[in-house]
Parts: C-alpha cells; structure tokens; sequence
C-alpha cells in the first residue's frame, strides 16, 4: 500500500513549484528522496504524466506570478499620461521625461526580481532530467521544460503578450542613463574648464558632484542588468524597440548640435566617424561588456548588432538629407559659400532616393519666403539666380531645376517690373549676378538649336531620373532649357528676347535723356555684351542712340562756338538730336514754352540749319534739364529740374496769381498733371494755394517749410518720370495697325472666335510693318477694346459693338 502523503511531500521537495510556490530550494535533496519518487512513478507508470504536470506548472508560475510581480514595477502612474504615446512617440517621450533617474532605478530593480525567478524555475529542469533520466527514456518533445530554451521562450511570450504601453519609456530612461555615462569621456574632451571650476561642477554622467561621482557604480549595474537580459534572452525582444527610438533620437540631436546651420564645411565624414565610434561602440558595449575580457572577440559580436549598423547608416543619411532640404533657401542664398552641405546632400541622393521630397519641400519654401507681394522683384530674381546655380550644382539634368523654378517664373511673369528689372540688373555698375553672368559673354541658345544639338549627340543622352512625375515639368521646353545658361533662363521667364531688347532700349533712353555727363564707355560696353548675346540685329537701333548722342555734342560744340548767334543769347541750349525712327515712342505730353523761350529754340534750330542744310528740328520740349536760378525776396536758390517746372515757375515772374485753369492754357499741361508740378514748388515754400484753385507766389518766407532743408539731388529727382511709353505702351501701338482689319473681319462675318482672328491675321497682315503676335497678346489688346465698348466678347466669340 502506497503512502500517498509521503510521496507527495518527497516531491514537493524535489518540486516546490507544485505546492504553488515561485522559487526552488537551493538545499540539496538527498539520492533517497529521488529513488522513491522514481520508484513509485514507474510503478503507477505516470513518468510522462508527472512530467507534464511540472511543465503545466511551470508555465503557470511564469504567466500567473512571476511576470505579473515583474509588471508591477511599472504601474500606470510611473510615467506621466501625455508621455504615454506609440512607438513613434517613444524618442520625444525619452527625451520629456522629467525623472529618468528614477525609472533607470525602478527598471534595474524589477530586472533583478525577474532574473531571480528565472534563475529558481531553471533549476526545475536538471532536476527532472536527474529523477527520469536514469531510466533512460526521453521526455516528450511536446513538453516545452525539456526543449532548449523553454522557460526562456515561455517567459518572453508572457512578458510581451502582458506589455504595458509604458514600459518602451521606461526602458527608453534606462539607456538613456547609460548612453550619458558611455559618452562622459567625449564630454570631458570637448569640455575647456579651468581645473577649479571643473570641481565645482556637476559630473556629466550621473550628475552628482564630482567628488561623489558614482558613474563607475552605475556603470556595472547597467553591465550586471544588461548580463542577465542576455541570459533569458530578453534583451533583444523586450528593450529592441525602445533602444531603437533612443538611438534615432541621438543621430538626430547630434546632427541638430553639429550640422545645422553650417554649410561651409562638409559633415558627412564625421557624422560616419561618430556612428562608428559612439553609436555602434555603445551597442558593442551592450552586448559585449559584461563578458569576460578573454571571451570578447569581434566574431561574438551578435550578428544583429553588425546588421543595425547598415540601418542606422541608411537612417543618418536620410536625416542629414532632410535636415539640409529643410535648410536649402538658406543654402542657396549662401551659395557658393554653401558648396560643401551641397555636395554632401548629393552624395546623400545617390543612397536614398529624395528628389519628390526636395522638389515638394523646396518649391514650398520658395513660395512662402519670397513669392509674395512683401518682396520686391529684384529680391526675387536674385533668389531665382541663385535658386539655378545652386540647383545646377546638385542635379546636373535640370529636372529639379526645372519643377522648382515653375513657380518663380509665374509670378515673375505676373509683375509689370520684371522685364525692366531684369534688364536693370544686366546693365547697372554694381556686382550683380546678372551682369556677371553677362560678362561670361555667352550667347543666348536658341530653342531649335539646342533641339538639334540634342538629337546629334545621341551618344550621350541620359533619361530622367526616376520618380519625377513628368506630367508637372513642361516637356516640350525642357530639353532646350535644362542645358541653358543663367541669361537664357531669365529671359524664358516671357520667352521672347525681343521684348527684353525693347525693354533696354527704354532703360537706355532714360539714362541718355536723365544724365548731362554722359559716361559712353559703361553704355558701350553693355552694349557689346548684349550683342554677344543677342545678335547685332536686335541692338542696331541702341547703337544709333549711342552715335545720336556723340554726334548731339559735336553739334553743340559747333553751334555754341558761332560767336555771331551768342552776342544776345538769353541762356545756353545743349540740345540731344536723336534720330525718331531709331529711338522709343516718347510719352504723350506736351509744353507751351513762352515765347522769349520758344524763340532762343527758334534760333538754335536756324543755326542747325544752317549747319546742316536740309534738316530742321523738331523739338520736345517736355524732355530734358534746365538749370535755373531764382531770387525772390532775400532768398536765392539754385537747381535742377523739369522743363515743365521751370515754365510753370517762369510764369509767376509776370502773374504773381494763377488760376489752376488759366496756367494749364497758357502751358497746355492738363489741369491733374499741372496741380502735381505744382505741389513741388509748393513743398519749396515759393508758392501757395490761397484759395482752392488759385496759387499764389510767397514774396516772402512767412514761415519756415519743412522741405526748406531738401537737397537740390532730391529736388532734381521730383520729376524724374520716364519719357519713354513702357514697352507694353509701345506693343499696344503696335498692335493698332491691325485694328482695321479686324473691324473689317467683324464686319463681314459678324462675329469670330480668337483663334481664328488670330490666324486670320497672320495670314493677310503679316506685312504691315512685319510686327509679329501671340494670340496672347491679341487677347489683351481686343479685351482692352471691349473695356472701351468697341467690342463685344460673348459665347467665346467676338463682334462689333452695335
């Protein structure tokens, strides 16, 4: 008869774990003990029972108390709710986390309760093999004890099938704490102390004064707890996630610490130097230190480990990448200072692909920062420049230049000043991009050629890169533009040279008109570089200007030399004889000169006329300089200004009061434009606007003006209006030729589309004057007649208006 209670009380010796409790008695069991058991379980036969029931219990004692005692530890309110986030949210979690090193504390404790479990459950496994190993038969393989690594395996599936939200954070605190004492000794590197404050200071590792610095303490417990990790296979399944963030976090504060911001220098190199050197050092230290110094060797290193270096490399680069496009207005502005954080991004895009992701991110900087009205056009073409070298300088294919600079060319197009402003920055004395590229001298690539140039040198011909969408880019001219020059793309802005030619002429005849000292060596010097650029024929017109202007003081010179006509001249006359045909329209206005004035210009143009033979002038007096001396009361000033001034002021020598309309009929200046001029000698102090509509001449200075102290150069540019009508002034005269015929299209068929008008156009008045049109441009100029109700647009079509 079997004493069942015996029995069972030997095997819970062997056993404890079966009576329910969590650990087993390190005391040795006697050899008897184990007989019996052995004994009576092959006399009941229930070896492979008995087994079972032990693993049965093991698995319970794992799921029901060990791992939940583990989880304890990290109760919901050890880390704060609005840190309690995803796995994306793990680094900026770390990183907020008001107290980590308590958490670095918590976490080692319950490490050390877990391993000490583990270890008690081990011992359960010898055992079993020692009480039914002898009889020589093996355990079945469906008892998860017996299989290598079992307990290990069971222990990580109920600790990761119980995993609190919090715990990556919490294990997040603990490395982080680790990682701060690793990297102490870079710290105190690149730290410049003098001795004695350096006693005072808080140690960098562990933050304790430096006499009770304690970071070698805290050092081995992180090796003791990082040790037992490895020992129940916990350390990559548990904490890999969290390590992960932490690692991530650091690339990218150090690329915040080192690389933002500096573009002088390149940082690839280091920030490899630094992955290698700290980063993968770190992770070694992890997996290796806690080893014996002999058993260390580099072929122990865990595989894992050598393979995250490869994803941690792809990650710096991508966050290096990112935090360069992030920055690439202020590196391009800072080109070519900036080359090497160029350089560095293009080797960055030759790993990982990021074109959508620069084209996106720089086309939304562009537009925020200078596509809007607070920025003047000439900012914005300096950016544009800028935006093209450097951009050439990353992707030689033009494709991203291309999809990037879309926007700034229309809205460049939509300004009025663009043109204008363009050929400023080509022409003006400064250092401008402009006018350096200029100076490369460089001729303009006309679209057929390059198209030409293309086809022939098939040999070399690239594809686009991969992932552009080419439905964005404008196909058909970006063959012929991708390989273009800095001068060609900023005249594509409006795709025609001519009207930038126009433009140059007018900005040309300003200056010609505006400056008494004419400087004819800066002009012809523009002059030859736009013909290297644009062609002779576009530029002959300017080259007449520039011999209408020294011939203009050779005639002067001749004239004023005749002593006969200066005997009762009342002033001197330099007058500039331009050739009509060959200059820009002038602006519509006109001036009555009184008629002691009009016959000194009578004279002038008799002795031209005598000098010349068969030519006469025809002046414009409206345009041009006078200097004139007043003297009224005490007061004498002298200065430079409009001819229109000097008439409207000459007038009040004889009237001392003028009505607004009887001086704009005495001067045929309209009555707007006349209280405008008048305005100016009214800032001066000399005249006054009595009663609305009557100005009168101040005898003396009753109170002092404001404008009294205004120098004379600010006098002179009161009126400096352009006399020149705008090119688009002169395209709409243009334009007018055709007027007629499209009355009579209109007339005959009623009404038309513009389409058709436009080809229709081209067909029969090609040869009046061989002025040439968009249908862009006949949009404009019939809107403008239906705004002035000769026209009648409805149903896409046009007609006369009845």
């Amino acid at each position: 008869m079997c004493d069942f209670d015996a029995l069972w009380a030997d095997v819970l010796k062997i056993f404890p774990v079966l009576g329910g409790a969590n650990a087993v008695s390190t005391d040795p069991v006697e050899e008897k003990v184990f007989e019996n058991v052995r004994r009576h379980l092959k006399v009941l036969g229930s070896i492979d029972t008995f087994t079972a029931l032990v693993d049965l219990e093991i698995q319970s004692a794992i799921r029901n108390v060990l791992v939940p005692k583990f989880w304890k530890h990290f109760h919901a309110g050890l880390v704060p709710s609005e840190l309690q986030g995803g796995i994306n949210d793990q680094a900026l979690a770390i990183e907020a986390l008001p107290d980590k090193n308590r958490l670095f504390t918590q976490f080692i404790d319950a490490i050390n309760e877990l391993h000490d479990g583990f270890l008690s459950l081990m011992q359960v496994k010898p055992r079993l093999i020692k009480l039914i190993g002898s009889e020589g038969r093996p355990a079945p393989n469906s008892v998860k004890l017996m299989q290598e690594d079992g307990i290990k395996n069971s222990l990580r599936d109920s600790l990761l099938a119980q995993l609190p939200p919090t715990f990556s954070v919490v294990v997040g605190a603990f490395y982080w704490v680790h990682f701060k004492l690793f990297t102490k000794a870079s710290h105190l590197a690149l730290a410049t102390v003098d001795s004695d404050v350096f006693d005072e200071l808080l140690c960098v590792g562990c933050n304790f004064d430096v006499e009770q610095c304690c970071c070698q303490r805290l050092t081995e417990m992180v090796n003791k707890t990082n040790m037992k990790l490895f020992e129940m296979n916990l350390i990559d399944r548990l904490t890999g996630s969290a390590l992960t963030a932490l690692i991530k976090l650091k690339i990218k504060e150090h690329i915040n610490d080192t690389c933002m911001g500096i573009f002088d220098r390149s940082h690839l190199k280091q920030l490899e130097t630094w992955l290698s050197d700290v980063i993968m050092s770190w992770l070694t230290n992890i997996f290796t230190e806690w080893k014996t110094k002999d058993s260390i060797s580099d072929i122990e290193v865990p595989e894992s480990v050598k393979s995250f270096k490869v994803k941690l490399t792809y990650f710096m680069y991508e966050t290096f990448a990112q935090s360069v496009i992030g920055q690439f207005f202020s590196i391009i502005i800072d080109y070519p200072d900036s080359i090497p954080a160029i350089d560095d991004l293009k080797i960055c895009m030759e790993k990982i692909d990021m074109r959508v992701y620069l084209t996106e991110s720089l086309r939304n900087s562009l537009e925020a920062r200078i596509l809007h009205p607070g920025v003047n056009t000439m900012d914005i073409l300096t950016g544009y420049v800028a935006a093209i070298k450097a951009i050439r300088h990353l992707d030689n294919t033009g494709v991203i230049l291309e999809m990037v600079t879309a926007p700034i060319k229309d809205y460049l197009r939509k300004r009025n000043d663009t043109v204008r402003r363009v050929v400023t920055g080509l022409t003006e004395e400064g250092p401008t991009d402009l006018s350096e590229e200029l100076a490369k001298g460089e001729s303009i690539k006309e679209g057929k050629d390059s198209g030409t140039d293309e086809f022939s040198n098939w040999e070399n011909w690239e594809p686009d890169p991969f992932g552009i969408d080419a439905s964005i880019m404008q196909y058909n001219s970006s063959r012929k533009m991708r390989s273009a020059d800095i001068i060609s793309m900023v005249v594509d802005i409006y795709g025609s040279k001519e009207l930038f030619m126009t433009e140059y002429r007018n900005l040309m005849a300003d200056r010609l008109l505006a400056q008494l000292d004419f400087n004819s060596e800066k002009e012809i010097r523009n002059l030859e570089l736009l013909k290297i650029r644009f062609g002779e024929s576009l530029l002959h017109s300017c080259e007449v200007m520039l011999k209408d202007v020294t011939d203009s003081k050779r005639i002067n010179a001749h004239i004023h030399s005749d002593g006969n006509r200066t005997e009762n001249q009342l002033f001197d006359i330099s007058s500039l004889i331009v050739s009509a045909q060959f200059w820009p329209s002038f602006n519509k206005e006109s001036l009555q000169l009184p008629e002691e004035i009009e016959n000194e210009f009578k004279k002038y143009t008799k002795a031209y006329e005598a000098y010349k033979g068969n030519r006469t002038l025809n002046w414009r007096t409206v345009t041009g300089r006078v200097n004139i001396e007043i003297e009224i009361g005490d007061r004498t000033m002298e200065m430079v200004v409009s001819p229109t001034l000097a008439v409207i002021i000459y007038h009040f020598q004889n009237k001392s009061e003028w009505t607004i309309e009887d001086l704009s009929s005495i001067t045929k200046v309209p009555p707007s434009a006349l209280r405008r001029r008048l305005s100016f000698w009214q800032n001066h102090g000399l005249i006054s606007e009595t009663t609305p509509g009557i100005f009168t001449l101040l005898e003396k200075e009753s109170e002092k003006s404001q404008f009294e102290d205004m120098s004379l150069a600010e006098a002179d540019e009161e009126d400096l209006e352009s006399a020149m009508a705008s090119a688009s002034d002169q395209r709409e005269e243009e334009l007018q030729v055709f007027w007629s015929y499209i009355v009579g299209m209109l007339t005959n068929l009623d009404s038309m589309p513009i389409d058709r008008i436009h080809q229709m156009l081209k067909l029969f008045a090609s040869h009046s004057g061989g002025v040439e049109f968009t249908q862009d441009e006949l949009k404009h100029f019939l809107q403008r007649k239906v705004r002035e109700h000769k026209l009648i647009f409805s149903g896409g079509v046009y007609q006369l208006a009845k």
